[in-house]
Parts: C-alpha cells; sequence; structure tokens
C-alpha cells in the first residue's frame, strides 16, 4: 500500500505543478522588467525637472495699440518747424535716432541696475527681520531678561540696521521710480515680519 500512496502523492503534485506553471508564465510575463521599470523612472525624471514656464510682464508682447503708440513719431504741427531741420542738412534725424537709442539703452541698463540692487535690499531686509525675530525669542526665553545689558544691546543695533536697510531700499525704490514710473507698480513689496 505504501507504494500506491507514494504513486498518487506524486500524481497530484504533477497535477498542481502543471496547473499553476502556465498562472506563474503568464504572471512573469505581465510583470515589467527592472530594466523597463528604470527607464520609465529616468523618463518621469527627465520630465520632471523640466522646469515650468513662467509667464511675466516680460514675456508678454505689447499690444497692438501700445506698439503702434510707440512706433508712430511725432508729427510736425506746421511747415515751418520741418524746414529747420531740412536747413541743417537733414542727417539730424538718424543722429538723434541713435542718440535716443542709446540714452534709452544706459536707462535701461540703469533701471535693471536698481532692479537688483533692490532685489539684494529686500534679501538684506527679510534676513535681518528673521535674525531680529529669533534674537527677540533667545532674550525673551531667558528668565532673567531685564536684566541682559548684552541681548539688550544686540537687539538694538539689529533694529537700527534694519532701519538702515528699510532706508536704503526706500531711496533705491525713489530712484527707480524716477527712472520709471511704471516700475514703482512692479517693484517688490517689503517683506512684513
Amino acid at each position: 500500500m505504501l507504494p500506491r500512496t507514494k504513486w498518487r502523492f506524486l500524481a497530484m503534485l504533477l497535477t498542481g505543478f502543471s496547473l499553476t506553471a502556465p498562472l506563474l508564465a503568464q504572471q512573469q510575463d505581465d510583470a515589467p522588467s527592472v530594466a523597463e521599470a528604470a527607464r520609465r523612472a529616468r523618463q518621469q525624471k527627465q520630465e520632471a525637472a523640466k522646469p515650468a514656464h513662467v509667464i511675466d510682464n516680460d514675456a508678454i508682447p505689447p499690444s497692438a495699440a501700445a506698439a503702434s503708440a510707440n512706433r508712430a513719431p511725432a508729427a510736425p504741427s506746421d511747415a515751418s518747424s520741418a524746414k529747420p531741420a531740412e536747413a541743417t542738412g537733414g542727417s539730424t534725424g538718424p543722429a538723434k535716432a541713435d542718440a535716443n537709442k542709446g540714452d534709452e539703452d544706459k536707462r535701461k541698463s540703469e533701471i535693471e541696475a536698481l532692479k537688483q540692487q533692490i532685489a539684494d535690499k529686500l534679501e538684506k531686509v527679510n534676513l535681518e527681520q528673521r535674525e531680529i525675530a529669533l534674537t527677540q525669542d533667545n532674550y525673551f526665553s531667558n528668565p532673567d531678561h531685564e536684566h541682559d545689558k548684552a541681548g539688550k544691546e544686540k537687539l538694538n543695533s539689529m533694529q537700527e540696521a534694519l532701519t538702515q536697510f528699510e532706508a536704503e531700499l526706500a531711496d533705491l525704490r525713489a530712484k527707480l521710480a524716477a527712472l520709471n514710473p511704471a516700475a514703482d507698480e512692479k517693484a517688490p513689496e517689503t517683506p512684513k515680519p
């Protein structure tokens, strides 16, 4: 009897393997390979690394009305105002245009430099405000802060430095407003603590 039981067990074992083998093969075919998963991950990483397109005033073209207003030269009001330019040789028009273009380029470069200085000063103001907040937390967390003269002096000097940075920032913004009144609207605000 023993050999019969072994044969039955062996037959059931082979039947079980024969039934599960196709399922295992199918499962392996459906599962992506490691190389395929790595390719997908690399592709997703590259797509995520692409910077988002930011739309700002520099990226938006001016409206047709504004562009035509900028391109249209001022027409002389009468014929007598056109004659002096012709009498001087008529070559002052291109020279004036080149000079105006040079002045405009210089003005734009000054505006950009002022904007950069404002951004730098804003960063300093923001950093100083954060340092003051940390120093205040440390100062007031001390139970004996009324007798901490060094801490109080440090806090006062930091407040004075912040006031000076804010005054310099206001001066830079005033210069920018004098050069370009439209830039005053675009200038970032001073962060509030």
